[in-house]
């Protein structure tokens, strides 16, 4: 029996999952909670199952592309509440799917538990704000929520570069611009240079992947626009090191330059499993003061943790600090909290609300 696609994408929802994969020899599977979780009612698919259900969501066009280049990124909308960002792939020359589930309701910061800091960063004008943090943490869904508090609380032109799209805004104060790699620009390197002559005032970068991303990104920031990214690091200082890195040596100072004074904060985030099930959000924020700045200028990037953790009143929280307050809310088990710290002896003490 041919695999139904849209069939295991209402699985998906239904069951709450983050991901649905597709591999040859295998159930449907289901990420769940974090968990990876076969459909053991089903029988292992066939490849010729996995390409019927891929080709059948994708356009004459698209499969030629996948067939060329042997990777497709694309979204598919199953219905008017969710969409998903679809990859396909060829493993062992057989064809393997994933599916990101992306709800089209966009949360807010509150639904999110956002500090307050992070709506001051979201409501200035100019400067870079950098979403970190490792694949699946939800940064798109943080990014999401970030622009839709702009979008309901200022009058912008905000530009948006994805790959692929995945959370549709409908303009309210703002005016909302969201441009597809492929289907509406070659790269985001080209994107970004000609977004300078669409009169905006914000723009999101899906990913800064390359030199040539990221240097265009900290330039637009330098020119009076607010610059939302994200890269895939795991603290602030692993951020700042990977941007400076990614750069010839001879250039390293002079980006640090930059950095220090376009940079208004970095967020990175984890999302760890909740007693009771689901999952929430840690975070470590970082917000560009004075001494955070000239250690980024002086190349003392080590000593950034020590910052954070000690300008507590500046907004600023370490991942320590959080994970320590979503242990002491009974939110995460201990084992979760400490399996994450830089030092979990911190909780060896601690007293439970």
């Amino acid at each position: 029996m041919p695999t139904n696609i849209k069939e295991l994408f209402q699985i998906a929802t239904e069951r709450k999952a983050s991901d649905l994969h597709l591999v040859t020899g295998v159930p449907p599977t289901l990420r769940i909670d974090g968990e990876l979780i076969a459909l053991d009612d089903r029988k292992p698919l066939a490849d010729k199952d996995i390409e019927q259900a891929a080709f059948s969501i994708i356009s004459a066009e698209e499969k030629d592309m996948f067939v060329a280049t042997k990777e497709l990124d694309f979204g598919f909308e199953a219905d008017d509440a969710t969409r998903f960002r679809v990859n396909l792939y060829y493993e062992k020359g057989n064809i393997g799917l994933v599916a990101r589930i992306i709800s089209n309701a966009i949360p807010n910061l509150a639904d999110l538990d956002m500090p307050k800091v992070v709506y001051d960063l979201v409501n200035l004008k100019q400067g870079l704000i950098l979403m970190t943090g490792p694949t699946g943490c939800g940064k798109s869904t943080t990014l999401a929520a970030m622009i839709n508090h702009i979008n309901t609380t200022r009058t912008c032109n905000i530009i948006t570069l994805e790959d692929p799209i995945e959370y549709l805004f409908k303009p309210e104060k703002s005016i909302i611009v969201q441009r597809q790699l492929g289907s509406d620009m070659l790269s985001f390197a080209n994107g970004l240079k000609h977004a300078l002559r669409q009169d905006p005032n914000v723009i999101m970068v899906g990913e800064m992947r390359d030199l040539e991303t990221i240097a265009t990104t900290i330039t637009l920031a330098e020119t009076g626009h607010l610059v939302l990214a994200t890269l895939h690091t795991y603290s602030a200082a692993q951020t700042i090191d990977r941007i400076i890195d990614i750069f010839p040596p001879h250039q390293q100072n002079q980006i640090r330059m930059q950095l220090s004074v376009t940079l208004a904060g970095v967020i990175s985030q984890r999302l760890l499993p909740k007693e009771g099930g689901g999952r929430i959000a840690a975070r470590e924020v970082m917000i560009n003061i004075p001494a955070v700045a000239n250690l980024i200028r002086e190349n003392k990037i080590a000593q950034l943790r020590t910052v954070i953790e000690t300008n507590s009143k500046e907004g600023m929280i370490s991942m320590d600090q959080d994970l320590k307050r979503l242990y002491g809310s009974k939110v995460i088990s201990k084992d979760v909290a400490q399996g994450h710290m830089e030092n979990p002896e911190l909780l060896e003490k601690f007293k439970l609300i």
